[in-house]
């Protein structure tokens, strides 16, 4: 899979997030909700990544994900993002490209002087809990727009310097 900065606004990313939403439909009832406003993941508050990969017909955009600049605190950390919009598609899924998108996110918060990531994921996505504790996210209570939502799961990592 080859990752490539892009922008929230970028066609692919709103492909990849209309399916992201119609799996939230199926899996919760309705879209998630949460606000976002695209200029948060352009430089230097966020970034934002496409994943493509070869499916059998040239390169697809396949996975995405995403980090913003956060006011929450967790872990202690001085300078806090939020991972937003991990996805990766169905057709796509258990080639190890979530992970991979995650280490890239990490690593580029890190470099942008990012301490600490935090997110939030669903009971009903066992799947994105596994991958996330499975890299050392650790549960955190839930902050911000899923403070009080009882489907909601919220994680943090203290990241390595870089």
């Amino acid at each position: 899979m080859d990752l490539r900065p892009s922008r929230l606004s970028d066609p692919h990313a709103l492909e990849l997030i209309a399916r992201v939403q119609a799996e939230y439909v199926e899996r919760y009832g309705g879209e998630d909700e949460a606000p976002i406003r695209y200029d948060e993941f352009d430089a230097p508050a966020g970034a934002f990544f496409i994943g493509y990969a070869d499916l059998g017909a040239g390169p697809v955009p396949v996975a995405m994900g995403g980090w913003r600049r956060a006011s929450t605190q967790a872990l202690g950390g001085r300078e806090v993002a939020e991972i937003k919009r991990m996805f990766v598609d169905a057709a796509a899924r258990r080639r190890g490209y979530a992970a991979a998108v995650l280490r890239h996110l990490e690593q580029t918060a890190a470099e942008a002087g990012i301490d600490v990531l935090v997110l939030e994921t669903g009971l009903r996505q066992p799947e994105a809990m596994a991958l996330y504790e499975a890299h050392g996210y650790v549960p955190i209570p839930g902050y911000g727009y899923y403070r009080d939502a009882p489907l909601s799961r919220c994680y943090a990592k203290k990241l390595a310097k870089s």
